[in-house]
């Protein structure tokens, strides 16, 4: 299978960067590529939020704190590129070509962001249809889709599955300015409609339910099918 794993900037680096885990995704994103061709696109986090903040101060337009967002999310990706070795791509790739060549040549693909506009979730998105991904597993700090925030909410009820239809009326008129999306973008939620791919919302933190979601097993999260 070819799958696309779209990890959040603050499940990678939550406040200071977690070695720990940055250790464990690695060893599980290289065993998933034993019988996968694996592509990661990663967040940037508090670490764009912190960026894009100051930038504000300083007049930065939106798509110059677009581009911010997207070079802190490359640094996570370099970052996690050296946990995982040898396998991963030494550099980010720089657009979706360059990432099929590297799956092409058994690599697994790291990667950030690529175009001001675009969250790191629309480009997971992308990136998945235009490599025709199996799978689009989409790892946040939540476990899938809620309706309402479980964070201020405790009994927001998760969707074990859901439309894209659905999906886009939960994320619509949400914010969408640089380093300011919310669970996924609406640009991600056409992509994945139109394409049909098979997407799954989970904890990015439950590096076995992933696992488990790859694998076909029983997991905690949400599919997006229509």
């Amino acid at each position: 299978m070819r799958i696309v794993l779209s990890v959040g900037g603050s499940v990678l680096v939550p406040g200071e960067v977690d070695v720990e885990y940055m250790r464990d995704a690695a060893c599980l994103i290289v065993e998933l590529s034993h019988k996968n061709e694996v592509a990661v696109v990663c967040g940037g986090g508090r670490l764009a939020r912190k960026y894009i903040k100051a930038a504000r101060q300083f007049n930065a337009s939106e798509a110059y704190c677009d581009v911010l967002g997207i070079e802190a999310s490359r640094l996570n990706a370099r970052l996690l590129s050296c946990a995982i070795g040898e396998k991963a791509t030494t550099s980010p790739p720089n657009d979706f070509n360059e990432a099929l060549e590297a799956l092409q040549r058994d690599k697994i693909v790291v990667m950030g962001g690529t175009h001001p506009g675009h969250s790191t979730d629309g480009v997971s998105a992308l990136l998945a249809e235009y490599v025709k991904a199996d799978y689009l597993i989409n790892a946040t700090d939540v476990d899938g889709i809620y309706d309402a925030d479980p964070k201020k909410k405790k009994d927001a009820r998760l969707f074990k599955e859901i439309t894209p239809r659905k999906l886009m009326d939960i994320v619509l008129n949400k914010s969408v300015g640089a380093g300011e999306y919310a669970l996924v973008d609406p640009l991600a939620v056409k992509i994945i409609e139109r394409s049909a791919i098979k997407t799954i919302f989970l904890s990015g933190k439950n590096l076995p339910n992933i696992k488990k979601a790859v694998s076909g097993g029983e997991y905690k999260g949400t599919l997006v099918k229509k």
